[in-house]
């Protein structure tokens, strides 16, 4: 059991990292559909705060998103299985362009493919917002913070890691607010 779930994770991530151009946000869908929708891995409220937790640390949030749900089926040997098929598509990849790189970045083919393939990473990119997004969307005060963190990121160009504790600041004040209110109800009675 434990290798058929170390491989299922390897070849799941493997054929994730082999098959989307763009980095960890393109990735972002595909993951999804690997891990919520055909392996049933992570439920959609899992996978949001797995993101979250991804997005916390350092390194691409692709890899940390493969650490963490390979961590989280299979401990250790989970996470470095999903972790080694994760990188190993992009190291084969950027080891045969570095041996052939004059030759490939001059190439009209190439330049002509990936000027295709940036507005699809961004279709794919808008894709996984929408798609991730659609629970968080759901609860209205969700949907104020959403629009405040936009503002903060793209008018008054607030650094991530800010906007990932003002997040855990905004998440934590209704739990405080209902636990104040839980423990003033208490002690009048």
């Amino acid at each position: 059991m434990k290798s058929k779930t170390n491989l299922e994770l390897f070849t799941a991530f493997f054929k994730i990292g082999a098959t989307t151009f763009g980095g960890g946000y393109a990735m972002l869908p595909v993951i999804r559909r690997e891990v919520v929708e055909k392996h049933n891995w992570l439920s959609s409220e899992e996978f949001i705060d797995m993101l979250a937790i991804a997005q916390s640390f350092p390194g691409a949030i692709a890899i940390n998103s493969a650490v963490f749900i390979g961590q989280k089926r299979h401990g250790l040997t989970g996470a470095v299985s999903a972790l080694l098929g994760s990188v190993l598509p992009s190291f084969i990849v950027i080891l045969t362009i570095a041996v052939f790189c004059n030759r490939f970045i001059e190439n009209p083919v190439a330049i002509a493919a990936f000027a295709g393939i940036r507005p699809a990473v961004a279709a794919l990119v808008a894709a996984a917002v929408i798609k991730i997004g659609k629970p968080v969307f759901k609860d209205s005060y969700n949907v104020v913070l959403i629009v405040l963190f936009l503002i903060a990121t793209l008018v008054l160009d607030f650094h991530p890691a800010a906007i990932m504790l003002l997040g855990a600041i905004f998440g934590l004040l209704p739990h405080w607010i209902t636990s104040r209110q839980a423990a003033e109800k208490e002690y009048k009675q």
